[in-house]
């Protein structure tokens, strides 16, 4: 069993892979999209779930997902097609670092992906490069709420504070408009949803050529989140817009 099957099965009770309750994903997003015709690129959009919320809450938006992992964007467009919103959406396997649109997005999305880039402001940087004037961007990433453990730090990477992190934002010219720190409640129900799932897959596949592999992953997992990351780590979803940007009706000179 490799990695992307089991985050797949990981993530089958909780499909924003981020630690985000419902309510949380739906204000996030009524702040985040200003327009209902609004088009949305999401970098490194995994099963699309940001999207499908998105489009079926805005029915004159349209959608871009972009991922690596051509099973999740199987996943998508099944489940595109069962919301009837696959029409407004498109799906391209390819490194979102890398991707390219021709036309600009009112919204670029990027949520629990900035490994992906090499951290939040290169995210930031390619999230720049698609915006449209007067855009937004929403970007969520870790960060340590109390000193990390130096293998909390190998494990998950090095994280800032939370004042920093915004120090950094700031500095690389973007202003928070909005934003969500992820509570006690929705970081624990995302851990147990992440390593139940998956124990509870291995449990009812007893005896079968993955179960044990399962089980020890999932396992690991509770245990290194209940002993080394669990006090320490936190999460927050930013929404930005650039501090010197060109107003979407101003005139160009």
């Amino acid at each position: 069993m490799n990695r992307e099957q089991i985050s797949q099965l990981a993530h089958a009770a909780h499909p924003i892979a981020a630690p985000l309750g419902d309510d949380s994903v739906r204000r996030l997003l009524e702040h985040a999209v200003v327009r209902d015709d609004s088009r949305v690129l999401d970098l490194g959009c995994g099963g699309a779930e940001w999207l499908l919320r998105l489009l079926a809450a805005h029915p004159s938006a349209r959608a871009v997902g972009v991922d690596v992992s051509g099973a999740a964007l199987e996943r998508a467009r099944a489940a595109a097609r069962s919301r009837d919103v696959h029409e407004r959406l498109a799906l391209h396997r390819a490194e979102a670092a890398r991707f390219t649109a021709p036309e600009p997005f009112d919204l670029v999305l990027s949520v629990g992906a900035t490994h992906a880039f090499g951290g939040l402001l290169p995210t930031l940087a390619a999230a720049r490069a698609q915006l449209a004037p007067g855009g937004r961007v929403l970007v969520g990433e870790g960060f340590w709420e109390r000193d990390p453990s130096s293998e909390a730090v190998r494990m998950l990477g090095e994280l800032s504070d939370l004042a920093s992190t915004l120090d950094q934002v700031v500095g690389d010219g973007w202003t928070p408009v909005q934003a969500h720190i992820s509570t006690r409640e929705e970081l624990d129900a995302y851990e147990w949803a992440w390593s139940g799932s998956l124990a509870s897959w291995a449990l009812d596949h007893r005896g079968g050529p993955d179960s044990a592999q399962a089980l020890e992953v999932a396992t690991a997992h509770r245990d290194e989140w209940l002993s080394t990351y669990r006090a320490c780590f936190g999460f927050v979803c930013l929404i930005l817009r650039q501090t010197d940007e060109q107003p979407r009706d101003a005139e160009v000179a």
